[in-house]
């Protein structure tokens, strides 16, 4: 590592799998700032997990190197792997101890002093909300969201300077996700933390930066409003009205050329279909579509509302760009091999 990479938790460098004649990743280099939350995304196949596993020392690369807080995963392994939490997606916690009989066992096995190890565990349960009653209890008993909270707790037992957590919130009801959430956010700032999810609303509202990765290269890196920018070229309107896809599509290509049906839901109760519009970026079609479908009586215009295209849709742009660079759109979302 050189100077420039001080304020960096981790560096990436030229990093490259190989599987036999595929390359699983190939040339990826990035640095995660300390304190920062990122978001880790890729299709199925895409190298996000091979990328996650060398980064925590579980595997090694072909070729390139990490560094965690200025150690090398290659070259002093335990040391890296002090500074790293790691939160895996099916996580295997026992079923037969309490909470806090596993935290306790968990803090040795890390290398907590004896005389730590107390203060430790209640230290990471806090921010884990992981209170008397749900610590105490069996972990085969626990709701799939207290599991997951024991979960964060281990990894955050050793105060490592680096978290990864690979899908936190999956399978959790509405208030778990919510508590997961406010849990991240309470490490922000405090400890670098990555996210693998499929949950791609969850990763928009959770992380700072977005890193997503495709044919084992990054191809997109960036704060979802600087993605936004990158890769959104048309502005989206949902509207209400008493018309279908075929009524209303004809309507709109004679007073709103810009503007087409991407797809439509409905009727509801009262007789009125929900339409997603697209059109040209920075066209100002909002006004024309308010004036134009108002004056038509028989539409009874109920509502046009802008919607700001989401992380899915970037994600969606920036795969297909890659594939598209490539002339090697797959089938049925496969990866090409070098």
């Amino acid at each position: 590592m050189d100077d420039s990479d001080a304020p960096n938790s981790v560096v990436v460098r030229r990093l490259t799998k190989t599987y036999g004649g595929v390359r699983a990743i190939d040339n990826v280099s990035f640095r995660i700032g300390k304190g920062e939350v990122v978001g880790f995304l890729g299709p199925n196949g895409a190298g996000k997990s091979t990328t996650m596993r060398i980064i925590s020392g579980l595997m090694p690369a072909s070729s390139g190197s990490v560094f965690i807080c200025g150690e090398s995963v290659a070259a002093n392994p335990d040391a890296a792997r002090r500074h790293i939490g790691f939160m895996p997606e099916n996580n295997p916690l026992p079923e037969d101890l309490r909470g806090r009989e596993y935290l306790t066992f968990r803090a040795g096995i890390k290398g907590v002093p004896r005389s730590e190890i107390r203060a430790r565990v209640d230290e990471s349960r806090e921010p884990c909300q992981l209170l008397r009653k749900a610590s105490n209890k069996i972990i085969g008993n626990l709701s799939k969201g207290f599991r997951q909270r024991v979960g964060i707790a281990d990894a955050i037992l050793s105060r490592p300077e680096v978290i990864i957590m690979d899908e936190p919130t999956i399978g959790l009801d509405p208030h778990q996700i919510l508590a997961i959430r406010a849990l991240i956010n309470s490490l922000r700032g405090k400890m670098s933390v990555i996210i693998s999810s499929h949950i791609l609303p969850e990763v928009e509202l959770m992380c700072d930066r977005v890193m997503i990765i495709n044919q084992g290269t990054i191809v997109a890196s960036g704060s979802p409003e600087s993605l936004r920018r990158e890769f959104i070229a048309w502005d989206k309107y949902e509207i209400s009205i008493k018309a279908g896809p075929g009524e209303a599509g004809e309507i709109l290509a004679s007073v709103c050329p810009g503007a087409a049906i991407v797809s439509s839901s409905g009727p509801d109760s009262d007789g009125y279909f929900s339409h997603i519009l697209r059109a040209d970026e920075n066209s100002g079609i909002g006004r024309k579509l308010i004036s134009s479908l108002a004056a038509d009586a028989r539409l009874a215009l109920r509502e046009v509302a802008y919607k700001k295209p989401g992380l899915e849709e970037i994600f969606m742009a920036a795969t297909r760009r890659s594939w598209e660079r490539t002339s090697d759109l797959p089938e049925g979302g496969g990866r090409r091999k070098k």
